[in-house]
């Protein structure tokens, strides 16, 4: 079915306004999998705080260009869902990955992050900011106690030398 230029016109603009405040992106092809289950996965991620549009080859290039995302030009072949994280970088690969687990028709195509392709796996992984928080505390923890430890262990050693 034909879009009218105006209709174009306002995809181009809706997804450049969706990459400007991103950060980061994927893409992936949909082809073969329902429209159901293509629903779940757009619920999943409003719920994550990732936009996500089924957009044209053609319009999702121009879209793109002078956007931090312009490198995933190349990758835009084929039915073509794209998805800008706006609140946590891995949100929308994190969703893309899980979903492809349960879908073997949805093919991951490639991602991009501070203007460079990057990992699939590797953007999935990152953590979100309260795990990297707890990460962080862990540590934290962690060098406190070996100090801790350390400063026994340092106090005990003057004892007995001390005693001898």
């Amino acid at each position: 079915m034909a879009i009218k230029l105006e209709d174009k016109k306002a995809i181009v603009a809706e997804v450049t306004e969706a990459a400007k405040g991103a950060l980061s992106a994927v893409v992936a092809d949909a082809r073969g999998v329902t429209v159901g289950k293509i629903t779940v996965l757009r619920q999943q991620a409003r719920d994550a705080g990732v936009w996500m549009k089924v957009v044209r080859n053609t319009l999702a290039r121009r879209a793109v260009e002078g956007t931090e995302f312009e490198c995933l030009k190349d990758v835009f072949v084929g039915p073509t869902v794209i998805a800008f994280s706006k609140e946590h970088p891995g949100a929308a690969a994190r969703i893309f990955k899980d979903f492809a687990k349960d879908n073997k028709a949805f093919e991951l195509k490639g991602a991009a992050f501070n203007g460079e392709t990057v990992n699939f796996e590797l953007l999935a992984s990152l953590p979100t900011y309260d795990e990297a928080i707890a990460r962080l505390m862990s540590t934290m923890k962690e060098a406190a106690a070996g100090k801790l430890v350390r400063t026994i262990a340092a106090v005990r050693d003057q004892k007995q030398e001390q005693a001898a």
